[in-house]
């Protein structure tokens, strides 16, 4: 039993090492020895910006008030907001501002793919933006996404997704805000790095940008942004990476919601990277399908590593000191998330000592749950937004 828990506790340290430290290490060394410049300019192409909206009455006006006033040529940007069967006041709201050039398309309810496949069939613009309904962009985020088209190489542009500071939110974000803040820091840090090097691996949702004559159409059951975004490699062009294109939004604001969506957003992420699995092909698309294996496959499987190392380590304690601060060291560290979950609405469940570890358990199991999905063939196509907006 000794062996085969050494085995065990060996091999996820292995994949948890290669996942969080090697990997990442590989990205840097290859960021700064070959990098793969791609030209920006300062251009100005017809952009259709697209907002998929379901019941988004809380914030959709304040959504549309921050991009009728972008500093973008009122000329070359149109806004289409698809309004995917909404019941609430949205399509009223967004009726208010048809004279200052957005278009409602009401549509019966059919889910997001549904929604965007419609509104992009009318859109007229070279360039499509896609957007959430509660995400608010800085005033040049437009001229900066749009800045790396001048290279006719590049085929998308994933934009700088930003959490809204702690200090703006309310005191029941901070638990999962800490760590989704922590989360997205290190995965801008890999954008970027992916990015100089060749193709970041996928947008997110809150901002980004394709040429229009690349847009394949959104399958269902998938996340929308990394199905759009990794079209664009997969059709031969590059996804890089705009620090500068900035898009706010607020963390969830609460544990409860954070978790749903997570799941929600993995099992369709897991489905989307199935749907794309032809680049997963290293002999067709070289170092991105290893990224794209590391990244969004071996970091969503993250949940059986840790769940075995939890389960090995007991069967070494009496192999020496090592294993027996290891397995402190765990316990710790749960015993913190449990803290977390136990104290949520305490001071003692917003310091960061406990949020943290109640962050990446809730990930993990929210991934275990994604998984579990997918390998059961169910898929989520529509769902209730519980939006927080900025």
């Amino acid at each position: 039993m000794t062996d085969l828990a050494l085995v065990l506790f060996w091999g996820s340290v292995a994949l948890l090492a290669y996942t969080y430290v090697v990997f990442p290490a590989i990205l840097f060394v290859r960021g700064l020895l070959w990098r793969k410049p791609y030209r920006t300019e300062d251009i100005t192409p017809s952009v259709s910006m697209i907002i998929a909206a379901y019941n988004e009455a809380a914030s959709i006006g304040e959504k549309l008030d921050n991009v009728v006033s972008l500093d973008y040529p009122r000329d070359c940007l149109e806004v289409i907001v698809a309004s995917d069967g909404s019941t609430d006041e949205t399509e009223a709201i967004v009726a208010q501002y048809e004279d200052r050039g957005v278009k409602l398309l009401a549509l019966p309810r059919q889910g997001k793919a549904g929604a965007l496949n419609s509104a992009v069939a009318v859109a007229k613009g070279e360039i499509l933006v896609f957007s959430d309904a509660n995400s608010q962009y800085a005033p040049d985020a437009i001229r900066q996404l749009v800045r790396p088209f001048a290279d006719p190489e590049v085929g998308g542009v994933a934009g700088n997704q930003v959490y809204l500071s702690e200090k703006r939110m309310a005191d029941d974000t901070a638990q999962t805000g800490d760590g989704e803040r922590t989360y997205w820091g290190f995965d801008r840090f890999l954008k970027r790095i992916q990015s100089e090097a060749g193709n970041t691996i996928s947008a997110t949702g809150a901002i980004y940008a394709i040429r229009r004559s690349l847009f394949p159409g959104v399958p269902e059951g998938v996340t929308d942004d990394f199905a759009t975004s990794t079209a664009v490699i997969a059709q031969g062009y590059r996804l890089v990476f705009a620090p500068d294109a900035k898009a706010f939004e607020p963390v969830a604001k609460s544990s409860g919601v954070e978790f749903g969506r997570k799941v929600r957003v993995m099992t369709r992420g897991l489905r989307a990277v199935l749907v794309r699995r032809e680049l997963l092909n290293p002999f067709r698309f070289g170092f991105y399908a290893l990224q794209l294996f590391s990244h969004k496959v071996l970091r969503r499987l993250m949940f059986a590593p840790l769940a075995l190392l939890l389960v090995s380590n007991p069967f070494l304690l009496g192999e020496g000191l090592f294993y027996q601060l290891t397995m402190l060291a765990q316990i710790g560290f749960y015993g913190a998330a449990l803290a977390g979950a136990l104290f949520r609405d305490t001071p003692l469940g917003r310091n960061k000592l406990v949020t943290l570890p109640y962050y990446v358990c809730l990930v993990y199991l929210a991934a275990a749950v994604a998984t579990f999905n997918v390998l059961r063939g169910h898929q989520i196509n529509r769902w209730e937004p519980q939006r927080q907006h900025a």
